[in-house]
């Protein structure tokens, strides 16, 4: 029988108004919503219900907004019956497939990412750091392109998203300077994108030091269900290898491909979204046009998913 994987998206599909048709409709959901706004000590379900965007989009609030969101659509798919077979995350979603997973307690994670959010901001001054999206870059460029571009700087892959899709991260001169090489051997985009960090490269380094001593002082357990981690796109089950993905994560790249490759070869074909958004559901079908994706992230979806 076909297997299921439910993936859960990173910072990025954040909007004003997620999750509030689903606290509405599920009371398991509004449970989630309650306990992160106990749990951070602020309202936190007011942020994702009514915004202001310009805050939803603050790292250190859009890491547990995006979390909630994911937890209480999960909780809503588990009352009706569906459960994964894997589950995989996009860099901060990696927290969200623990907590699914049984890895990891939502309070934890809730104020774990919460502190990712404010050490990854803190890393890097404004203004220092940039992120690009390279789109359909030859194949076989991306190393030559970094290595002229650093100069001296930093600048790597970030997410390996899909074969069309690379983002890099790095010095914004560096990256600036990608983006023209990628230009000029054909890539068909290549464009800065508006985030408030360099994120999964080696300027992280300080964040992912800061985010250690979180790590190492939080319970992990053994996973109930496989995950496929961002770090090595590899499956792990244990506690000790949990906890080492999300430390190894900050400062290297998100191998998303590489990820959905490895659960399509663990006998996955179909994959839901779970949480705010349909960035994964979309790259799926560019890593692999045979693979079947939906998303879940308010009621309307649940009949769709039935159906399918």
């Amino acid at each position: 029988m076909e297997k299921i994987a439910f993936l859960f998206p990173g910072q990025g599909s954040q909007f004003a108004g997620m999750g509030k048709a689903l606290a509405d409709a599920y009371p398991a959901a509004r449970r989630v919503f309650e306990q992160a706004d106990q749990e951070l000590g602020f309202a936190l379900s007011k942020l994702c219900f009514e915004g202001p965007d310009d805050d939803l989009k603050l790292t250190q609030n859009t890491q547990p907004a995006m979390l909630t969101v994911s937890m209480a659509a999960l909780a809503a798919l588990r009352d009706n019956g569906f459960t994964p077979d894997y589950v995989a995350g996009h860099s901060l979603g990696e927290y969200s497939a623990l907590v699914a997973a049984g890895g990891l307690q939502f309070a934890d994670a809730v104020r774990l990412v919460r502190k990712r959010g404010q050490y990854m901001q803190d890393a890097v001054a404004p203004g220092v750091g940039a992120m690009a999206a390279l789109l359909k870059l030859p194949e076989g460029k991306l190393d030559g392109i970094l290595q002229e571009a650093a100069d001296g700087e930093i600048v790597t892959a970030a997410n390996l998203n899909s074969p069309d899709q690379i983002v890099i991260a790095g010095h914004a001169g560096a990256v600036n300077r990608a983006i023209e090489l990628a230009k000029a051997v054909g890539a068909k985009r290549a464009v800065l994108l508006p985030v408030s960090a360099p994120f999964h490269c080696p300027l992280m380094k300080p964040a992912q030091e800061r985010l250690a001593t979180e790590l190492n002082s939080t319970a992990f357990s053994d996973l109930k269900v496989p995950l496929v981690n961002n770090w090595q796109a590899r499956e792990i089950r244990s506690a000790a290898d949990a906890r080492e993905g999300l430390y190894e994560q900050v400062p290297n790249p998100v191998r998303w491909m590489d990820s959905i490759r490895c659960l399509a070869a663990q006998g996955v074909g179909r994959f839901i979204e779970v949480g705010a958004g349909s960035v994964l559901t979309g790259l799926l079908r560019n890593i692999d046009p045979v693979l079947k994706g939906a998303k879940f992230g308010e009621p309307a979806d649940l009949e769709k998913l039935r159906q399918a």
